[in-house]
């Protein structure tokens, strides 16, 4: 299963990625008028920083769960197998 579910999971990341990347960028325009700091920037603010690195950890976290746990739904929808672990099917 796992070899048949590897290019919808690949997918599904990507979108998850892009999406993620949509969100992260409208929730920090709310939160300060300039683009969030990297890194690497040698000036970045400490605190500014770090909130900006746990929004976006948090936002693309949550992104790709749900998104992955979703297309494995679809997966066992249309396959009728679950692609992962699955606790009912371990117990028997």
């Amino acid at each position: 299963m796992k070899f048949l579910f590897a290019p919808v999971g690949i997918a599904a990341g990507l979108v998850a990625g892009f999406a993620a990347k949509k969100v992260f960028e409208k929730a920090w325009a709310v939160i300060d008028d300039e683009d969030p700091p990297e890194p690497d920037q040698r000036d970045a603010p400490t605190v500014k920083l770090l909130a900006a690195l746990a929004i976006e950890g948090a936002i693309f976290r949550l992104t790709k769960g749900f998104v992955d746990h979703k297309a494995r739904q679809g997966f066992a929808g249309a396959t009728g197998r679950w692609p992962g672990k699955d606790p009912a099917a371990e117990a028997d």
